[in-house]
């Protein structure tokens, strides 16, 4: 029965009047033949339209003045092509969290009179599949007149997406293929970007995910991990890599379990082809998938976003203009918020430390810049290609100075200056101008010790300061004698900043650290320091007590004799205490022949590396 609502386009245009409110399917979605009838149209009744889409992708729907007596498009996302139609006034902006956009058509605040809406050939009962969920559904039921247009080329995705014929007014024959959105070519600087990224993501993690060089990059990094889950507003090339990376399992999800969720498609014919009839995909209605609340059911949340430019207090600029659709304010507020109603969930903004014109990404001061997403009370970890600065917890002074330490290293000079003229960091905050291009990355690791305890080690950062007269303050009188060689009492700023500010030509010290509730704490340090002329470095190492005998130190000592190696240093030396039992036993376990000479209550300890 359904082949006797099939009609022409220019059928269905004549049913349209002046005025009328048409709802347009999305990216993969858009029902690009009605559309593309709808532009050339001359017919008289096609007049002062409203064309109602989520995101202009700028394919099929024109914007410019040719079309401005036919239709004004309205949209949710000013991403992509409507940016620059939008501030030039041709196209108009609706402000909306996207979970709310399916109550904005139910409750008739936004009218929807016509709904175009691509699907699936029919089976033989007469359901068809959507490309997606988003807020296909929920158009349909409000519209008067609801159009399927029937495209054989896209997939039967699964999920909320089945549809009756029953449900068409009248249906068209795609004679236009579906809308392909080509990949980001891979760039280095993303990959490095990425690999930070994939640094702050346990195995076990959901994520949320978009389009973008930075989403491309991503699925290259996160391939080694374990059991990852999906919740995200879209579904891509990239995605789909991950998950055939077996990286993706969604086995501890507990929404949507063993399925990765989303609402929409953009991508490849690839993309496409694979998802047809795919069960380990799940489409659901954006007003669930976007919820905050659903997104916060899921453990372990953590939501990843590309950025425009960050300040040294940790607000964010975001993407406006074309390529730009899944880092809007909108579904980065929910996204955002959902990580923080997770447990142990976490938000984390990338962006590389300067722009394609080679201008700094990190400023003192966004003032200048539209779209800002200020919500600094709850920013969390902010990445560059430099590091990762998480901010959780800290005071604006060492959110500067971590931020500074991201920076592009030509850069950093400058915004000190800046801080210090503003009063943001220390008046007498040291800064070796060659640290940046010094600092040690290949040190970074991790492992995992007794009691699945995870510890991450790195070499030490001037932002350390605080944490380092933390793990001092924490130790007993003995430690510190033992550490000192003196009853020290106190680690004011002068003398802790300059432990922490070391030029890693002659020095390294290398910090162990556990996350404790999203927010770093360090448990431990080693450290050589190797003097002019001299073949033999000193070291000396501490790890806080209460992580003592699981073997944390042995590891410490280890990476710092491979560090030194590396650099050329014949050997170590060092002086123990006779009654330091602990410290004695780590240097034994050496794979080097330990040479200990006894004076005056104190062990000469030598090192040679070369025997």
């Amino acid at each position: 029965m359904w082949k006797q609502k099939i009609v022409t386009p220019a059928d269905v245009l004549e049913k349209i009047d002046p005025g009328m409110s048409i709802f347009l399917g999305t990216g993969m979605a858009e029902p690009r033949t009605l559309v593309r009838n709808l532009m050339e149209s001359r017919q008289y009744n096609l007049q002062d339209l409203e064309l109602i889409q989520l995101v202009s992708l700028g394919d099929a729907v024109a914007i410019d003045e040719r079309y401005s007596r036919k239709f004004r498009l309205k949209t949710f996302y000013s991403g992509w092509l409507a940016s620059e139609a939008i501030s030039q006034g041709r196209v108009d902006l609706i402000p909306s969290r996207f979970s709310r956009v399916a109550w904005l058509f139910k409750t008739g605040a936004i009218h929807i009179d016509v709904a175009f809406i691509q699907v699936t050939p029919p089976d033989e009962n007469g359901y068809a599949y959507l490309v997606g969920a988003s807020v296909e559904r929920q158009a349909m039921e409000m519209a008067q007149i609801v159009v399927g247009e029937i495209n054989s080329q896209i997939p039967r995705t699964m999920g909320d997406t089945l549809v009756n014929m029953d449900d068409f007014h009248y249906l068209v024959e795609a004679t236009e293929p579906p809308y392909y959105l080509a990949r980001w070519p891979l760039q280095e600087v993303y990959l490095k970007i990425a690999a930070n990224v994939a640094s702050m993501i346990p195995d076990g993690s959901c994520i949320s995910y978009g389009i973008g060089p930075l989403y491309e990059a991503l699925a290259k990094a996160l391939s080694a991990k374990k059991n990852l889950g999906v919740h995200s507003p879209f579904f891509t090339d990239a995605l789909m890599d991950l998950v055939k990376s077996g990286a993706v399992t969604n086995r501890y999800k507990n929404i949507y379990r063993g399925k990765s969720c989303a609402s929409y498609v953009l991508g490849t014919k690839e993309l496409m082809s694979w998802l047809d009839l795919n069960p380990l995909v799940e489409f659901q209605p954006q007003d669930i998938v976007m919820d905050p609340r659903t997104i916060g059911l899921n453990d372990n949340m953590i939501s990843i976003f590309p950025a425009r430019k960050v300040d040294l207090t940790g607000c964010v600029a975001l993407h406006t203009g074309k390529g730009n659709v899944t880092a809007g304010p909108g579904n980065v507020a929910e996204l955002f918020v959902g990580a923080a109603l997770s447990k142990n969930g976490r938000s984390i903004f990338a962006l590389p430390s300067r722009n394609r014109k080679g201008k700094p990404n990190i400023l003192l001061s966004l003032d200048q810049y539209p779209f800002q997403f200020t919500n600094r009370e709850s920013m969390d970890v902010v990445v560059t290609e430099y590091g990762v600065a998480l901010l959780m917890g800290k005071t604006l002074r060492e959110r500067a100075q971590a931020l500074i330490e991201i920076a592009h290293p030509d850069d950093r000079a400058e915004l000190v200056r800046q801080a210090k003229e503003e009063k943001m960091i220390y008046a007498d905050q040291i800064y070796f101008p060659e640290s940046g291009y010094l600092y040690p990355e290949k040190i970074a690791c991790a492992h995992r010790f007794k009691d699945s305890l995870n510890v991450r080690f790195r070499a030490i950062k001037p932002s350390d300061e605080e944490e380092m007269r933390r793990l001092f303050y924490r130790f007993s009188d003995q430690a510190v004698y033992y550490r000192y060689f003196s009853p020290i009492k106190t680690m004011p700023h002068k003398k802790m900043q300059e432990y922490v500010n070391v030029d890693y030509r002659h020095t390294m010290s290398i910090v162990a650290i556990v996350d404790e509730s999203g927010v770093e704490k360090i448990i431990g340090e080693a450290r050589y320091v190797k003097t002019q002329g001299e073949p033999f470095a000193d070291t000396a190492f501490i790890v806080d007590e209460q992580y003592q005998g699981m073997g944390i130190s042995t590891y410490l000592f280890n990476l710092l004799i491979r560090a030194a190696r590396e650099e050329g240093i014949a050997g170590f030396k060092a002086d123990v205490l006779e009654n330091n039992r602990a410290m004695l036993k780590v240097y034994e376990k050496a794979l080097y022949p330990v040479q200990t000479v006894l004076s005056a209550g104190v062990y000469k300890i030598t090192i040679p590396f070369n025997e």
